[in-house]
């Protein structure tokens, strides 16, 4: 973030029945797999882009077809310092799963080299997830990005008969 004003999130108001729970679960793992900040309950933001925009637009228009009312809106934070807490936020969750995704580099390294390329093809799907809704990338993430190299080259060696 840079600048000395807040810049514009997109905020989804959305409720949901409780029953079914279907409807309220999907939502609940397509918001996960977004990387919203959770501002209250039923109160979901992400920084304004058109890509964030259209994506909570659809899943806007998925509450509204499952008997809910959902509602979004473009706003800014009052002063930089709440911006700054959001993005915090989410940089923590992000951190997190980037420390995740590195162990588990480092614990295929002492795999068998068939399962070690199957985690690679596996890592770097999750690499690309948590990628797409990194808004604020943590230190982590350039650790995980070495991690996924390391693992990407023992595959390498494998491979091609190289001493490891």
């Amino acid at each position: 973030m840079s600048g000395a004003s807040p810049g514009e999130w997109v905020l989804l108001c959305y409720r949901l029945p409780r029953e079914p729970s279907g409807p309220r679960t999907t939502l609940w793992r397509r918001l996960k797999r977004l990387g919203v900040a959770q501002l209250a309950d039923g109160l979901v933001a992400l920084p304004a882009d058109a890509r964030t925009r259209e994506s909570l637009e659809w899943l806007a228009d998925d509450v509204v077809a499952a008997s809910g009312t959902a509602g979004l809106w473009v706003a800014r934070p009052t002063t930089v310092a709440q911006e700054r807490e959001l993005a915090a936020g989410m940089a923590t969750a992000r951190a997190e799963e980037y420390r995740s995704l590195a162990g588990q580099c480092q614990e295929a390294l002492g795999a068998d080299p068939a399962e070690r390329s199957r985690a690679l093809r596996r890592l770097r799907g999750e690499w690309r997830a948590v990628n797409r809704r990194d808004f604020f990338p943590p230190a982590e993430r350039e650790r995980a990005a070495a991690a996924l190299r390391e693992l990407a080259a023992a595959v390498d060696r494998d491979a091609t008969g190289a001493p490891v």
